[in-house]
């Protein structure tokens, strides 16, 4: 049922070529979405539209971008516009985790790498969202942005990452309050210690707010994606404007 009913439907997942991007991708397709998979990597790209399989080929469309680049999403949402007339739903996914270091170590271009991909390149898709659901028939569309726990509490030597992520619950805020009166809905994902490879040292050991490194549980990806498309298959009168999925055990919550 759900397929038939997400047939026509057009998507747009940043960063898709690996980890929660690929997987939320490849479960839009599984319900019959039609979806542009958009990153910098042309080949891990293709490789997510062929895990996809031989049914989903005629709608999956990979797409070479550098959401940084405002040039770049505006030829993506160009060539979107002209091929469907729409966007029903803007997976702002994207983003990079800077090396750690104390405030004052930060080198200056992993500070402006991760304002540019996590914050400025999530604000240059939400626009260009914007601009097109306003004006599609039917109007509006959904736009889910992925958070973090840092969007909540930071990580020691983390704060080019966290900064953005804090930044990405004001652009939630904003852009739900301006997307209401057209019926654009924007909500937020939060996501703590997803088995992934960005999360490979939270396995092993990883930097504790008390000074020791001690290893964090993980859980699996599947927890992010059934969490994802909850929000996804919302009708848009009805919108999650936060939601976090994390590992249970992970020390998030208290003062550990």
């Amino acid at each position: 049922m759900q397929q038939a009913l997400s047939s026509s439907r057009i998507a747009l997942v940043t960063g898709a070529g690996s980890g929660i991007g690929r997987a939320c991708a490849l479960a839009l397709l599984a319900e019959g979405w039609t979806v542009w998979l958009a990153g910098r990597r042309l080949p891990a790209l293709q490789e997510t539209a062929r895990l996809a399989g031989q049914a989903a080929a005629a709608r999956v469309h990979p797409f070479e971008a550098d959401v940084g680049e405002p040039q770049d999403v505006q030829r993506l949402f160009d060539v979107i516009r002209a091929t469907h007339g729409r966007l029903d739903l803007l997976f702002n996914n994207a983003g990079i985790f800077p090396p750690a270091a104390a405030p004052e170590a930060v080198a200056l271009e992993d500070w402006q790498r991760a304002v540019q991909t996590n914050l400025n390149g999530a604000f240059y898709c939400l626009r260009a969202a914007f601009a097109l659901m306003k004006t599609q028939q039917p109007r509006g569309g959904r736009i889910i942005n992925n958070g973090s726990i840092s969007a909540h509490a930071p990580r020691p030597g983390s704060i080019a990452y966290t900064a953005t992520k804090h930044a990405i619950t004001g652009l939630t805020k904003a852009a739900a309050l301006d997307g209401r009166a057209f019926d654009i809905a924007v909500g937020q994902l939060d996501i703590g210690n997803v088995a992934s490879d960005m999360t490979e040292r939270m396995a092993a050991g990883v930097l504790q707010a008390d000074g020791s490194v001690r290893p964090e549980p993980r859980m699996d990806m599947d927890a992010v994606v059934q969490t994802f498309m909850t929000m996804a298959r919302l009708p848009l009168q009805a919108n999650v404007l936060f939601a976090t999925v994390m590992a249970t055990r992970m020390p998030f919550v208290g003062r550990g």
